[in-house]
């Protein structure tokens, strides 16, 4: 047996909201995009994304399973021919809430809810197997050069350390000349 949702139930029982979401789903399939409040918005999506799956599906069983939600049969028959077809590639998401405002008689907020019907642009999968082979190939590489910069870098720091007792040298040798010019001029 399903849980009944908690909360209060759209201004009325759950039968009053059974029937408040059909009339919605309707005028979404019918209109293709309708102007009512965030709640009611947010509880529609589920509804009308589940009929639109049944819609893809196209049989007789899932007509009969949409129109025991929907009692319109213009609408679900929109919703077959015309709906349908036109987000056949896409795997969910058939919907779009979007923030209008508020209200102006009781500063409810208010939303947009349409329905998703531009192509999908699926994103190759062989881009991401492609990249996969190339990631391994470029990482065999990278080892080989690695060498070949610590081979460059490790007479960079001999250089740096004969540099380096160079310089310590010349300063031990000022050291001593200054040593012995201040022991002459005493």
């Amino acid at each position: 047996m399903p849980k009944p949702t908690k909360g209060p139930r759209l201004g009325g029982g759950p039968a009053h909201e059974r029937l408040l979401l059909a009339n919605l789903a309707t005028a979404l399939f019918t209109h293709k995009s309708i102007t009512t409040t965030e709640t009611k918005a947010k509880r529609l999506r589920p509804l009308a994304e589940r009929l639109i799956t049944f819609a893809k599906r196209g049989d007789l069983h899932a007509r009969r399973r949409v129109m025991t939600i929907i009692r319109d049969k213009s609408a679900v028959h929109e919703l077959f021919t015309q709906i349908a077809p036109l987000v056949a590639e896409r795997e969910g998401g058939y919907t779009r809430i979007t923030k209008v405002g508020y209200r102006k008689g009781d500063n409810a907020p208010m939303a947009v809810i349409e329905l998703v019907l531009e192509p999908v642009n699926p994103k190759p999968k062989s881009a991401k197997k492609s990249a996969a082979k190339e990631a391994p190939a470029a990482a065999v590489e990278e080892p080989a050069e690695a060498p070949a910069e610590d081979v460059e870098e490790a007479p960079a720091e001999s250089t740096e350390t004969e540099s380096a007792e160079t310089d310590s040298a010349d300063a031990a040798a000022a050291d001593a000349d200054s040593t012995e010019g201040d022991a002459e001029s005493k």
